[in-house]
């Protein structure tokens, strides 16, 4: 009877607790449904810059699912800089001369393997001459983790930032700390300052320890400034502060602030640049903070890239920590109690 009764009163308070219903339903759901879409549908696109070759040629890539698309030379450079295409090809005298973006090595291995069969297969080519193959971008002999490092690098920070921040804000609300400092003669936007640069400090020193071990220690490849992928983490780490206190507005208990995260971390890993998505949930993309941090992050880890490459993510990151701060100081209107 007594096991009764308890397994009653533990229905009963999930049937109150609306939001864990939802969570529990919903976001299982969710998630399946983004796996259905990147796992099921979508298929990873190789597309190649074509500068001068013949038509028989370009119909054995297209044979083999390669996206083949004729350029200029300077065009094709820059559509390999910035990432519209994983290699350019120029056959010049029948030998071919292949520039590779290697920042995605199971993509670049595809594209190579898709335009050597071609090659073998169209007689315009000399067979004792042997295609130069030159990577602008990566190496070689680049593996997964050397691609997923840089967004791994991001997600981390993001979500054990996010965590933290979230649980910590909440406790101070539930221990009537926040009130009393609401109590007192400060500003919102004062308290909402206070709680970021004191969590922001700690950001920066977790950045730093991040960066640095998946660089040095695991050897992630790295090409660019150091000083960079440190201001990019930075900009992860406050963005993920913001929004974790943003959600913790929302949450009544620890478990329930961990509740949020199969619905707002784990899709941004989803959404990171790392999948070919369908074009029916591709155009989410751009509102995934972490689709910006790994953009960065490649530039510069893979690519080299100063900042003025990658502004635009800069800005965003930026911008959404703005935003989130915004929203917190008026969220924070509703506990003050005088």
């Amino acid at each position: 009877m007594r096991v009764r009764a308890l397994a009653v009163r533990i229905l009963n308070q999930l049937r109150h607790d609306r939001r864990t219903l939802a969570l529990m339903l919903a976001a299982p759901m969710l998630l399946l449904t983004l796996l259905f879409f990147i796992l099921g549908e979508a298929e990873p696109t190789v597309k190649v810059a074509v500068i001068n070759a013949p038509a028989d040629y370009m119909e054995q890539l297209d044979d083999s699912n390669v996206i083949v698309a004729r350029y200029r030379e300077n065009q094709a450079r820059a559509a390999l800089a910035q990432g519209e295409v994983v290699a350019t090809v120029n056959i010049v005298s029948g030998k071919s001369y292949i520039e590779v973006d290697g920042s995605d090595p199971t993509k670049a291995k595809q594209a190579l393997a898709a335009l050597q069969e071609a090659q073998n297969r169209t007689p315009a080519f000399r067979p004792d001459l042997l295609s130069e193959v030159k990577y602008i971008y990566g190496y070689e002999d680049a593996t997964l983790f050397d691609s997923f490092g840089t967004v791994l690098i991001g997600f981390i920070v993001f979500f054990f930032t996010f965590l933290v921040a979230g649980i910590s804000f909440l406790q101070e609300r539930t221990s009537g700390t926040l009130e009393k400092l609401l109590s007192m003669p400060i500003k919102r936007w004062e308290i909402v300052g206070g709680y970021v640069l004191g969590f922001g400090l700690f950001t920066v020193l977790q950045s730093f320890l991040i960066s640095t071990y998946v660089i040095y220690v695991l050897n992630v490849t790295m090409v660019g400034s150091f000083g960079l992928v440190l201001l990019i983490t930075l900009l992860t780490a406050m963005v993920a502060l913001t929004l974790g206190i943003l959600v913790s507005t929302a949450a009544s208990s620890e478990f329930q602030m961990m509740q949020f995260i199969p619905v707002i971390i784990i899709p941004q890993i989803f959404f990171s640049g790392l999948f070919d998505l369908p074009p029916a949930i591709e155009f989410l993309e751009p509102f995934m903070p972490l689709y910006y941090v790994a953009d960065a992050l490649t530039k510069v880890m893979i690519k080299g890239d100063g900042l003025s490459m990658f502004t635009k993510d800069v800005v965003v990151l930026l911008g959404c920590s703005g935003i989130f701060m915004v929203l917190n100081t008026l969220l924070l209107k509703k506990y003050r109690r005088i």
